[in-house]
């Protein structure tokens, strides 16, 4: 009881610039679901303000990898808004070779990155960090090119985030993530339908 009047307080006195990159993130994913461009203008405001937000908390790595989604925000607009209105609605799959891959090297990666901050910073969680910070990237860039499976991956990177931030006690953004793993389940079954709906109209033909 005491840990939950803990939480609820510091839930309470949360900083405004973390209430809006919060704001700003659950627009952001809800809006990229539907696969709506202005989805991309919250990523670029909210990925700005927790730039701040997470090198107060010393998680550096998210710190700089929201530096990353800050950019990826810009490519994924440019992107979007270059593409013909019939491939707007384009979802693609990944081989299980290329996810094999992917997972593989991002594990290394995973551990090398996590050995370089717990040893030479004060970085706080930093092969959990290291975690959500390297598969987030493959996964952001798996949104700009719409990969189906872009959701499978952000349903287990914000689970394990629900347990990094709370541990900093950001607990809003602990909230967050619990809430971007329900947006990421109804995500990937919208995503999947869409998927299927355009092979059984390919089929039609």
């Amino acid at each position: 009881m005491e840990i939950f009047k803990q939480i609820v307080l510091a839930i309470i006195e949360t900083s405004i610039w973390e209430w809006l990159a919060v704001l700003c993130s659950i627009l952001y994913v809800i809006l990229i679901s539907y696969k709506h461009i202005s989805a991309w203008f919250f990523a670029i405001i909210s990925s700005g303000l927790y730039i701040f937000v997470c090198f107060q908390g010393q998680l550096y790595l998210e710190s700089l990898l929201n530096g990353f989604f800050l950019v990826m925000g810009f490519y994924g607009w440019f992107l979007w808004s270059k593409e013909k209105s019939e491939a707007a609605y384009k979802i693609i799959k990944w081989s299980k070779k290329t996810h094999l891959l992917n997972i593989g090297i991002s594990l290394f990666f995973v551990v090398f990155v996590g050995f370089i901050f717990a040893t030479f910073t004060d970085q706080a969680n930093p092969y959990t960090d290291s975690f959500a910070a390297i598969f987030s990237l493959v996964a952001t860039f798996m949104v700009t090119k719409k990969v189906l499976e872009n959701w499978i991956y952000w349903i287990i990177i914000d689970s394990v985030s629900v347990y990094l931030f709370a541990s900093r006690e950001l607990y809003m953004t602990s909230v967050l993530f619990l809430l971007y793993t329900g947006i990421a389940i109804f995500g990937y079954f919208k995503w999947k339908k869409q998927f299927n709906q355009h092979f059984e109209e390919c089929d039609s033909l």
